[in-house]
């Protein structure tokens, strides 16, 4: 099978009147179609280079990087970045009104998603009435309904607060499997890495070179990134990552 994205020999670097900043050297990898992995690694190793890369925002100074042919990217930042003085509706149909996509079809799904995720009822709100992690979901609902191949998501939940990201996390990671979409997560929490992916790539200190792969297999039944927490295995995946990374920089 063909790799959703496949990643040889890439090395990042910037340029500035300092000098140059090597980010990212030599890294190698491929995802599957429909996995769920997460890019972890100590602060400023250049994690979230790779997304831009990815979402065709920087090119690589060297290497090569493919992204399946008729893939349809949607690229997911730390901040909702919502529009304060459009209502949710509005502002879930964003995407599609810069796609120029805005069709009866697609504003039907942007209703679906709206009713599905609990916020129907909030569609003629504005941003500030919602709470975060309601804002969070109103981003992904945006997100989802240019409907992407590959979802690239840049510590999408690390502005919240710990319980409403132990929620949110769990809700957008359960949505996420249950539209089968191949998603990239940059995080620094480990144990987030650990309950919402199939697999988790650890990297070095900048530049960033592919240290270890962890796949995730763990004995529950149902699985989601709530229940991940509670198994046995858990424990064991988060130590021997915890032990790869300098926990005084990570």
């Amino acid at each position: 099978m063909t790799p959703m994205v496949e990643l040889k020999n890439i090395t990042i670097r910037y340029h500035s009147t300092s000098g140059e900043t090597k980010a990212v050297s030599d890294l190698s990898f491929s995802i599957e179609q429909g996995e769920f992995v997460c890019i972890v690694g100590p602060s400023g190793c250049g994690k979230s280079s790779i997304l831009s890369m990815l979402a065709g925002l920087i090119k690589p100074s060297s290497g090569t990087f493919k992204i399946h042919s008729q893939t349809n990217i949607g690229y997911m930042l730390q901040k909702d970045y919502l529009l304060e003085w459009r209502n949710i509706f509005s502002n879930a149909c964003l995407g599609l009104e810069i796609q120029n996509k805005l069709t009866p079809e697609n504003i039907q799904r942007v209703e679906k998603l709206l009713e599905l995720y609990g916020l129907r009822e909030f569609k003629y709100h504005m941003p500030s009435q919602l709470s975060g992690g309601m804002r969070q979901r109103v981003a992904l609902i945006r997100t989802l309904a240019i409907q992407p191949d590959v979802l690239l998501l840049d510590e999408p939940f690390s502005a919240l607060d710990y319980q409403t990201r132990l929620y949110v996390s769990d809700e957008i990671g359960t949505i996420i499997r249950k539209e089968k979409k191949t998603a990239i997560l940059v995080s620094h929490d480990i144990s987030e890495a650990i309950s919402l992916s199939d697999r988790v790539f650890v990297l070095s200190h900048r530049p960033a070179s592919l240290k270890s792969v962890h796949k995730i297999d763990l004995s529950i039944e149902d699985r989601t990134p709530m229940k991940a927490r509670e198994a046995p295995e858990f424990k064991d995946y988060f130590n021997k990552i915890w032990k790869e990374l300098d926990v005084h920089v990570a």
